[in-house]
């Protein structure tokens, strides 16, 4: 059996949420400088082993704490600024002004000229940004490690991947170093970080959260969302990131998704699938992982929900169009971040692949949208919510992806996580939400998925799960306490420090 922090539960200090923290931020028991100060002390102190973050901007953090701090003295409009105080990561694709947005690349990288639209609008809403977390190249893999920075661990396990793209973001609040994160999902991942570190990951609808200074990201596919221990930690953070800048192609109707969290749905139908969309590699779906969405049906039928048996109309066509969209869009990031990189040779392979696609195929891709969308759709005149397993198996170990090619890492890539994709293709949202541990202790997701603009509906079903499972009282080992080192990376992959503001890394 793993040696697993789950069964190394520790009651001495109970993890942030932003309910939390805001409470004492107006009760007066904290100031935003102790919260971002304790989010700065367990960040250097899990980094040797968690290894979260590739930056950590200490000096701005603490300044942008104390001006909240004196924001909130003169009586500041919370309503506008519903965050003020609190510390909040983001992932390496967001740009901040002033450092480099590397996205998990090795070498060089220009500073960003302005904050990224997202960034904007969390500044905007008072929180403060403690640092970017580590993601692997590109955001190609489930995956989050590389030799850049080395392996980022799960908090549940240090032997085991906290899932990717966006693992750093999903580490940093499984293990309580901030209450809540930006990560963004191409192909699940924001879900499938979420589904193995025991967390709250949203895939809003495309274009809820602005992706500027990109008109949009990996052609349609690519979103910001985010990661929260508690559904309303991450309505609320939703919230405060969605909007849109002049000049995007997608901008859906404004919703404030928090004003459902306390709402019940009403009697739903919900098609409980276990079918996954046509890959060229086959995968199976973990017998646990199985007994854990069967748990998640019955706990929905004790809320009063039907469940029926049914799959979306999945095809074959769909797979085709995803690759093309998603791998046209590395060659664009390759040239965004310059000739200062040395690329895994993974990464150069697919940019080839996706030159020669977005040469020939990806108008097609592109406009064979609407139909996948018709016939996927179909499955809502069925049910008004889908449930569905986030992967297919619980978190590989740390290194299993290292030193593969490139078709050995799709092969382990399909086996693990099969099933998140096509809600990328299609732009609509999904959720995962937490459904237990395996026996070893690992945790396991699934996913709530809807038609357009249906993050209402979601957050509304996910809050009533989480009323009934109260899944945010479990949680890793305090990574505050240093740990004996892991052993160490083999190769390139050794850990580097994350750079602090002012430094290059």
């Amino acid at each position: 059996m793993a040696d697993t922090a789950y069964s190394r539960i520790t009651s001495r200090r109970r993890f942030p949420t932003l309910g939390n923290q805001l409470f004492q931020l107006a009760s007066g028991t904290a100031t935003s400088v102790d919260l971002v100060s304790r989010s700065l002390q367990a960040i250097e102190a899990s980094q040797p082993t968690l290894n979260a973050f590739r930056v950590v901007l200490t000096e701005q953090a603490l300044a942008d704490a104390a001006e909240a701090d004196r924001k909130r003295a003169a009586g500041a409009d919370l309503s506008r600024h519903p965050l003020l105080g609190v510390p909040i990561a983001v992932k390496d694709d967001v740009d901040v002004a002033g450092v480099p947005t590397r996205f998990g690349a090795d070498g060089e990288v220009p500073p960003a000229e302005a904050d990224a639209e997202v960034v904007r609008r969390l500044r905007a809403a008072g929180a403060v940004i403690v640092g970017k977390t580590n993601t692997c190249e590109l955001g190609q893999w489930p995956f989050t490690s590389g030799p850049a920075f080395g392996h980022t661990r799960n908090p549940w396990s240090r032997e085991h991947t906290p899932g990717g793209s966006s693992g750093g973001s999903a580490a940093a609040v499984a293990a309580g170093l901030v209450a809540a994160a930006i990560g963004s999902d191409g192909a699940g991942s924001v879900r499938i970080p979420a589904a193995w570190t025991h967390l709250v990951g949203i895939k809003p609808q495309r274009g809820r959260i602005s992706t500027w200074p990109l008109t949009e990201a990996f052609n349609g596919i690519t979103v910001h969302g985010v990661l929260a221990r508690t559904v309303s930690d991450a309505a609320l953070l939703l919230d405060a990131a969605s909007g849109n800048a002049p000049g995007e192609l997608h901008t859906p109707p404004p919703v404030r998704v928090s004003d459902y969290v306390s709402r019940a749905p009403g009697p739903l139908r919900i098609a409980m699938s276990t079918k996954f969309p046509f890959t060229v590699f086959r995968a199976g779906l973990h017998p646990e992982i199985r007994t854990a969405l069967q748990n998640v049906a019955d706990q929905l039928t004790q809320l009063g929900h039907t469940i029926v048996a049914a799959d979306p109309d999945y095809h074959l066509r769909m797979s085709w169009n995803f690759l093309s969209r998603s791998t046209s869009g590395i060659p664009e990031w390759m040239d965004r971040l310059g000739r200062g990189v040395n690329w895994d040779s993974r990464t150069r392979s697919n940019a080839r692949m996706g030159w020669l696609l977005s040469q020939n195929v990806l108008r097609k891709a592109r406009a064979g949208e609407a139909a996948s969308q018709q016939r996927i759709g179909w499955i809502f005149n069925l049910a008004d919510v889908v449930l569905a397993p986030t992967t297919a198996l619980p978190p590989p170990e740390v290194r299993a992806f290292d030193d593969l090619g490139g078709l050995a890492t799709d092969r382990m890539m399909i086996k693990a996580c099969p099933v998140t994709w096509p809600w990328n293709l299609l732009g609509w949202p999904s959720i995962n939400v937490p459904a237990g541990f395996t026996s070893d202790g690992l945790p396991i997701g699934v996913q709530l998925m809807g038609p357009a603009n249906s993050e209402p509906l979601l957050v509304s079903l996910a809050a009533a799960l989480e009323a009934i499972n109260g899944w945010a009282v479990h949680q890793p080992e305090d990574w505050w306490t240093p740990q004996p080192p892991p052993e160490p990376d083999l190769g390139s992959n050794v850990a580097a420090p994350a750079s602090v503001e002012g430094q290059v890394a």
